[in-house]
């Protein structure tokens, strides 16, 4: 009999992924906006007192980093006081909750891989509704996986900083692209893999905890985007763009700050899995080739 699992947010860029990646992992009960909103507590509890899953995954949050310092009472609501919520539902059911967290949770400071067990603290009201969601979930629920993950980009969805520099790419000769924030860019179809590898462990106690997940391998945003352009160069998409020039986060100003240094070590999760995560670079590589299979280069799926 398959395990049933309730996906919250299934409309959003890692949403999509993993519901077609967990199809055959259990019966999917997908649900997004407008049918769930996160922001309202009585039809969080109303909506998992109904369907009683065995697992929910929590893909659904508040990303808007930017938009988050004008806008913290949403952010906290959706980011912090909604995990809580499912925490205590689930714990009363006996379900598994999988939620999804951010290098954003730590200030970037530091010259070395996050561990799991390092100190956070989030520069950003983004960042901090992120950790109070985690610490929501810590203190309700015993059965629990948290991932964090950085950098997320993927087919699906609106946009995300491939998208973004591909539009760019195909009007502009140049394009100006931070080159002092340090990170590991993760695709949503290797998020999804990691999670369907570790549906079949979650009969097992210890499983729980928080984890981090990225793609392997280290770039800068300005490096991503090169490899952006050259891969989809590769793939014969009709790019504009000429040069790309190596600016710094100073001459970028946001309304949040960002970690400097968002590397996470993936150590913990990797001896789970029994493999490494694959590079970033295959990530994008695997991204951009079902991007131009499936739909014209100026045309990403929504």
């Amino acid at each position: 009999m398959n395990q049933s699992i309730l996906l919250i947010g299934s409309k959003g860029q890692l949403g999509q992924e993993l519901h077609q990646t967990l199809a055959s992992y259990g019966d999917i009960i997908a649900v997004a906006r407008p049918d769930v909103d996160l922001a309202q507590p009585n039809s969080l509890r109303q909506l998992i007192r109904e369907v009683q899953p065995q697992v929910v995954i929590n893909a659904a949050a508040y990303t808007a980093v930017d938009k988050a310092e004008s806008e913290p009472q949403l952010a906290k609501a959706i980011n912090a006081i909604a995990p809580g919520i499912l925490a205590q539902e689930t714990e009363k059911l006996g379900a598994f909750l999988i939620h999804f967290s951010t290098d954003y949770v730590f200030n970037g400071q530091q010259s070395h891989p996050y561990q799991e067990t390092d100190q956070t603290k989030p520069i950003s009201v983004y960042g901090e509704s992120k950790l109070d969601g985690e610490l929501a979930i810590r203190y309700n629920s015993d059965n629990h996986i948290i991932l964090r993950t950085s950098w997320v980009y993927g087919n699906y969805g609106k946009s995300n900083f491939v998208k973004t520099m591909l539009k760019l790419g195909f009007e502009r000769e140049e394009i100006r692209v931070v080159a002092d924030q340090i990170g590991s860019p993760t695709w949503t179809g290797d998020i999804a893999n990691a999670i369907a590898s570790l549906l079949p462990l979650l009969k097992h106690p210890e499983i729980g905890g928080t984890y981090h997940y990225t793609n392997s391998g280290v770039a800068s945003w300005y490096d991503f985007a090169v490899a952006i352009f050259e891969e989809a160069q590769n793939l014969g998409f009709p790019l504009k763009v000429e040069r790309v020039t190596p600016i710094t986060t100073a001459d970028y100003p946001t309304p949040a700050q960002r970690p400097a240094y968002s590397v996470l070590s993936c150590a913990k999760i990797t001896k789970v899995l029994t493999t490494p995560a694959p590079h970033w670079r295959q990530g994008l590589r695997k991204m951009l080739a079902l991007a131009h299979t499936y739909e014209s280069p100026n045309s990403l799926r929504r």
